[in-house]
């Protein structure tokens, strides 16, 4: 008897401190701030929008013929300019901090790197690096324990520098698409027969740990792409110099793989979230790289019908100026301000603020490469995805490049030219940028005061 009296006096009080929170009132709970209504620095909202894919004035006769179709796109963010050298060795400097602070964990008398118990002072089972303890990279013991696990090599110069095959990048991520398949997300357990729930959801609960997918990565770009993917011809300065001088930091990063692409986004959404965390703000969209909808959607600027991000069948502007860096007449690759990459943001940018969406470097998208994408994807933000694994063909391991280059002629800088490279190789020609999915309808929707409900 005294139990019940305590369970009902323990629920009382529970329903008593809700009424006296709220006054009986249906008002939620509170929650962290929002952080996606304040600007993110170096990318432009694009506003959500429908527009006809594949369409413009101008096409090859020998294949890849358009399908134009029109597709509904939702809001997003997207960076203002390709990823640069600086933004990118930004990257491969974090690993290999992370790196090191692996390595001097590891070392006797130096756990200090290393977290060992959680906030309530119990073991880990799998101690965490800890970012708080500054590395002193001129300190000759820590230089001497890092040389001595590897992280050091010595170069022709007889220089220590980092070995960059060891920058390699782990993380792990759930591949959506095959979860939500069937066959993967009910259970037909003999627990639950003879119930109404003889066919049982399953979700991501049940099926999560089952689904997540490895991935282990150098993120070090190939710098000798500008030595292979041109024969007899001399690109030696390129290789030495074009990802490590300063000279070239605001240049687009190229070398970089569809797959190392993908590493740099996740470890950039894991940047800003674990600093939103840390300041009490709610966590936000994962920065992927683009599906080929969002891009030739936001290429357009708006201008509908038309092959250039700037509007029109033309190149040149009236005072004969070149508007994008590619391949002009047959091969005066001087005639528009440079022979190989340009600085981004060297042109002007296209109706939505956004720069180079044409020519410079091709970029990665998000979508696997199929010809019938047009007729097979969904007309609300279509996307075709195939996950390719290593053993797979390689016709499955094609994904999207869209935009030309700084080596292509103009068909290939048109919004509506589709091309593929394989996920796996890294050329000097193709760079990428990232979107940030927005969770509202147009900037201030999420904040849902009664101004924009009454909309």
């Amino acid at each position: 008897m005294k139990k019940l009296f305590f369970i009902l006096t323990a629920t009382t009080a529970l329903l008593w401190s809700c009424k006296s929170a709220n006054n009986g009132e249906l008002v939620g709970v509170n929650d962290r701030p929002y952080f996606e209504d304040i600007d993110l620095k170096g990318m432009v909202f694009i506003n959500q929008g429908n527009y006809t894919m594949g369409a413009g004035v101008q096409n090859v006769t020998y294949g890849k013929t358009p399908q134009p179709r029109n597709m509904q796109i939702s809001s997003f963010f997207m960076d203002e300019t390709e990823i640069t050298n600086n933004e990118y060795r930004q990257f491969v400097s974090a690993v290999a901090d992370s790196i090191a602070r692996n390595i001097l964990g590891n070392v006797a008398g130096r756990n200090e790197y290393l977290i060992m118990d959680n906030k309530y002072g119990q073991p880990l089972d799998n101690p965490m690096l800890n970012y708080k303890k500054k590395i002193d990279y001129n300190n000759a013991d820590i230089h001497q324990d890092l040389a001595d696990n590897g992280f050091y090599i010595t170069d022709i110069y007889h220089r220590e520098i980092i070995d960059v095959s060891k920058l390699n990048y782990e993380y792990f991520y759930i591949d959506y698409s095959d979860v939500s398949r069937k066959e993967n997300n009910v259970s037909t357990s003999n627990e639950y027969r003879g119930t109404s729930f003889a066919v049982r959801p399953k979700g991501l609960g049940d099926s999560r740990n089952k689904q997540i997918q490895r991935e282990f990565i150098n993120i070090y770009p190939d710098t000798l792409c500008w030595v292979h993917d041109y024969a007899y011809s001399w690109n030696e300065d390129y290789s030495r110099s074009y990802f490590s001088s300063p000279a070239f930091d605001n240049y687009p990063v190229v070398g970089v793989s569809w797959r190392q692409a993908r590493a740099f986004c996740v470890w950039r959404s894991n940047m800003l979230n674990n600093y939103l965390e840390g300041i009490n703000y709610s966590k936000v969209n994962d920065f992927r790289l683009p599906t080929e909808s969002e891009w030739e959607y936001a290429a357009r600027g708006g201008i509908s019908g038309e092959s250039y991000p700037w509007g029109g069948p033309y190149v040149r502007n009236p005072n004969g100026c070149f508007l994008a860096n590619y391949e002009p007449l047959k091969g005066a690759y001087d005639d528009d301000g440079g022979v190989r990459t340009l600085m981004v943001g060297h042109y002007a940018p296209n109706d939505f603020g956004l720069y180079d969406m044409a020519g410079n470097v091709s970029e990665w998208c998000l979508d696997a490469y199929n010809e019938s994408t047009y007729i097979i994807a969904n007309a609300i933000t279509p996307y075709y995805n195939y996950d390719a694994k290593d053993d797979d063909p390689l016709n499955k391991k094609r994904k999207v490049i869209r935009g030309g280059s700084w080596k292509d002629q103009k068909y290939f800088i048109q919004v509506q030219t589709r091309d593929f490279e394989f996920m796996d190789t890294a050329k000097c020609y193709i760079g990428f940028r990232c979107v940030q999915p927005y969770l509202g309808r147009v900037k201030g929707d999420n904040l849902r005061t009664a101004s924009n409900v009454a909309r």
